[in-house]
C-alpha cells in the first residue's frame, strides 16, 4: 500500500510536505517501501551534508547486501536536518520507511515550481505495479 499523503519520484523517493514551528514549509524525504524491498537489508547509510541541494542531486547513499543505491533530492532546497538515528540503526529504512526511516528534512526553495513534477500516490502505485 502506497501512502496517499506523500509525493513520489520515479526514482522511488517520497516527500512529505509539513511545516516547522514557525510555519515555514519543510519537506521530509525518504525512500519508498517498494525501493527498500528491492534493495534488501540496508546496512549502512551515508547521510547528506548540510548544504543546498538541487532537484535530482544525490542526497544520500544506502549500502545494502544487494548493492549501493543513491537517494536523490525530490525538490531543490536547503538541508535542515538529517536522521542521525540511521547512523546507528540503518535498518530503520527497512522496518519503517515512511516513519522512523526518514532520511532528511529540506526547506524547499522552488516548491511551487517543482511539486507538480512529483507523482501522486495513485500514479506511483501504477508505475510500480507495471502493465
Amino acid at each position: 500500500m502506497v501512502p496517499t499523503d506523500l509525493y513520489y519520484t520515479k526514482e522511488h523517493e517520497w516527500a512529505r510536505l509539513t511545516s516547522d514551528e514557525s510555519g515555514d514549509q519543510v519537506v521530509v524525504v525518504g525512500i519508498t517501501d517498494y525501493a527498500q524491498a528491492k534493495l534488501g537489508d540496508v546496512v549502512y547509510v551515508i547521510l547528506p551534508k548540510v548544504k543546498h541541494y538541487e532537484l535530482g542531486e544525490v542526497l544520500a547513499e544506502l549500502e545494502a547486501y544487494k548493492g549501493v543505491a543513491e537517494v536523490y533530492s525530490p525538490l531543490s532546497g536547503d538541508l535542515l536536518e538529517v536522521n542521525q538515528s540511521l547512523s546507528e540503526s540503518p535498518e530503520l529504512i527497512n522496518q519503517d520507511p515512511y516513519g522512523k526511516g526518514w532520511i532528511a528534512k529540506i526547506k524547499p526553495t522552488k516548491l511551487s515550481e517543482e511539486i507538480p513534477r512529483l507523482l501522486k500516490s495513485n500514479d506511483y502505485e501504477a508505475m510500480i505495479s507495471g502493465p
